[in-house]
């Protein structure tokens, strides 16, 4: 294999054509470790005209698969296909990189990681907000102790989406292709950095709901109580109900410390200095650190058409690239979205049943190769209110 790593896409749609962009933006610097070779799609003209665009081959799913020149798989369809089209690009020799969530059961979601394992190869989730400067900088002082014992996290995605989003696409809004709604389809990623700082959820007690759409078979509102492991507790909202929409928020708490991030921007940091008290009744948002801690003159974010940040995606790429090349795991793996999709899944167990749920989270990722390793989970588990 060349130190070039020659991507396929398979799906021709908004995520799709972006990371084709991506591949073949010289001006971000990918094209020195990765590169687009072609791009499958099931409509024939649609693949045809993505593959113009990005100046690279239109091929069948197949034919993409059987192409020797080709080194990876980028996997950018229906959620409730991912497993499937990973499982066979493992298969046929690719490492596989698909985009989030991993897929919309852990049932297929195990069967995706047992072929990583299997096979030996690369296994990458699309969960590009690890990549976040704001994000790297609070999971540096939780996991260096500024902040204390974490004792409660907010997470916060209050979006709109228009009727009409839901009638775009077949698979929208369908439980067996989008798998759920607002928390599967669009708040996993939050679901995925809550763990990633503060350890596994084990238990969820939720409610859903759809109130401002109409013809969906999934939520558009999701609430959550959540306990971690770690002790500290959580509250999720999750919605495409929220007119006209606003920014996602991320707050994480501790004894000697606290952060907010907003719209992928850090907007309050603070870490106890030695000796420090804070005033009886608290400082109520006083004696932010961020000016402190952030570079004092920063670029300005560059943004796809779609209105995507190249920098998180072509971060999470490179280091896609960089775990093929030195053989260990992705820093978002598949264990990793596995853990995520086993809490959205006890989110939806909860609220169905109307008691708390356990998790059965899988164990973090282990030395095993560029797979990771990981243990098979039992279905979530009951308590009592």
């Amino acid at each position: 294999m060349s130190a070039v790593l020659r991507f396929g896409i398979i799906g021709c749609g908004v995520l799709g054509s972006f990371l084709g962009r991506l591949l073949t933006h010289e001006r971000e610097g990918l094209p020195d470790a990765a590169r687009l070779a072609a791009v499958a799609g099931r409509d024939p003209q649609r693949t045809k005209e993505t593959a113009d665009a990005l100046g690279c081959d239109p091929l069948t799913v197949t034919d993409l698969l059987a192409r020797p020149d080709i080194d990876a798989v980028a996997v950018c369809t229906p959620s409730g296909t991912h497993a499937e089209l990973g499982v066979r690009a493992l298969r046929a020799g690719k490492h596989v990189l698909v985009e989030k969530p991993v897929d919309v059961t852990p049932d297929a979601a195990d069967r995706l990681l047992r072929a990583a394992r299997e096979t030996g190869l690369t296994l990458g989730v699309v969960s590009q907000h690890r990549f976040d400067p704001a994000v790297r900088i609070v999971k540096s002082a939780v996991d260096d102790g500024s902040f204390g014992r974490l004792t409660s996290l907010v997470v916060e995605l209050p979006w709109w989406r228009e009727q009409a989003y839901y009638a775009s696409g077949s698979w929208r809004g369908s439980r067996e292709l989008d798998g759920g709604g607002a928390l599967l389809n669009q708040a996993v990623h939050l679901v995925d950095l809550a763990q990633w700082l503060a350890g596994p959820v084990t238990e969820a007690a939720a409610h859903t709901g759809l109130l401002a759409h109409h013809g969906i078979e999934v939520e558009d509102v999701a609430t959550a109580s959540l306990r971690f492991a770690c002790g500290a507790q959580g509250v999720l909202l999750a919605t495409t109900a929220a007119y006209p929409g606003r920014t996602t928020r991320l707050a994480v708490h501790g004894d000697r410390g606290s952060a907010v991030i907003d719209n992928d921007e850090l907007v309050y940091f603070h870490a106890a200095r030695d000796g420090e008290h804070a005033a009886a009744y608290g400082a109520f948002g006083a004696d932010n650190q961020v000016a402190d801690i952030l570079p004092r003159h920063r670029t300005e974010p560059v943004r796809d058409r779609s209105g995507l940040l190249y920098q998180p995606h072509r971060d999470q790429v490179a280091d896609f690239c960089a775990a093929v090349r030195d053989g260990r795991p992705p820093l978002a793996d598949g264990p990793g979205a596995r853990r995520a999709l086993e809490v959205v899944t006890a989110v939806y167990a909860s609220a169905r049943a109307g008691t708390a749920v356990r998790t059965r989270h899988v164990a973090p990722t282990g030395p095993a190769g560029p797979a990771g390793s990981a243990g098979r989970p039992d279905a979530p588990e009951r308590t009592s209110p």
